[in-house]
């Protein structure tokens, strides 16, 4: 997939869908659906248009850029947003945008799009141009609740990331480099690769889950990780993300990971002392490992 900035697109015919497209979830990979061409912003406009009130990120762009590829998509365009292209009018971006640029034969949105200056513009107007057709999807509904990123943000924030990968299409992920911790879980025969939690971004609610975890080389490890505070131990740090690679031995200290969140097993708690804490952790393994049999 050719990954192309909008002021450098070839001029060619394009089946295009459009979107932000953040997590790239069921409903989005509808609107993806039959496109050669996906159209897409960066930063995330409410970053640009409401800078207070933006929603906290489900994927970054290299995360994006990886989903939307594997859905067989040929072009990738990027706009990059800022004050100025939010200014533009519904219809500058239509005539220069859309026709102008990508020479649009096809144009694929969500129903409730909405582009241009103060979000004048939607599927409505889109449809009412004769210079290409025009898809509107639907809403996508499973189990009654609009597949949306709002909620499967409210999903993951709640530590449901078993139902969160299932409205995805793919599992929740986050990854980072391993940064040195307080290397208490060594101390305690649970080693942990540490990352701590990216500003902007979606991180699950605090708790212990099974995950896959993915090296830089390709090597595949499922882990027990802990995302929160560690309430057992005052360390004066803030929120960490601590995966335990179940056998794994090995030094990974700077190198980056993707940890794939699965399933949740339990909050976050304080136990009585520290042995029954290496208990729990070793029951934890135990689940890890039946679930990561069952995947």
């Amino acid at each position: 997939m050719r990954i192309t900035r909008l002021a450098e697109v070839a001029q060619r015919p394009r089946r295009v869908a459009v979107g932000t497209f953040d997590g790239v979830h069921l409903g989005h990979r509808e609107v993806i659906a039959g496109a050669d061409t996906v159209l897409t912003f960066d930063p995330h406009p409410a970053s640009v248009v409401a800078p207070k009130g933006a929603p906290r990120l489900l994927t970054t762009s290299e995360r994006k850029v990886e989903l939307i590829a594997e859905l067989g998509v040929d072009e990738l365009v990027v706009i990059p947003f800022d004050r100025e292209f939010a200014s533009r009018s519904a219809q500058s971006f239509v005539d220069d945008v859309l026709v102008g640029s990508l020479r649009a034969t096809h144009v694929s949105v969500g129903e409730n799009f909405r582009f241009g200056h103060k979000a004048s513009g939607d599927p409505a107007l889109l449809g009412a141009d004769e210079r290409f057709d025009t898809r509107a999807v639907p809403l996508l509904e499973v189990d009654g609740e609009v597949v949306s990123s709002s909620h499967i943000r409210g999903l993951v924030l709640g530590g449901a990331v078993e139902y969160a990968d299932r409205l995805l299409g793919a599992p929740f992920t986050i990854t980072g480099e391993v940064v040195a911790g307080d290397r208490r879980g060594r101390t305690l025969g649970f080693p942990t690769a540490n990352l701590v939690p990216r500003e902007g971004y979606v991180v699950p609610g605090h708790g212990v889950y099974a995950c896959r975890v993915r090296t830089a080389d390709g090597a595949v490890h499922v882990a027990a990780t802990n995302v929160g505070v560690r309430p057992m131990f005052d360390t004066g740090r803030g929120e960490l993300i601590e995966a335990f690679l179940v056998d794994f031995d090995g030094d990974l200290y700077g190198r980056r990971l993707r940890i794939e969140f699965l399933k949740r097993l339990r909050g976050e708690k304080r136990f009585p002392a520290v042995e029954a804490l290496v208990e729990q952790m070793g029951r934890d393994v135990e689940q890890v490992r039946a679930i990561a049999a069952a995947t």
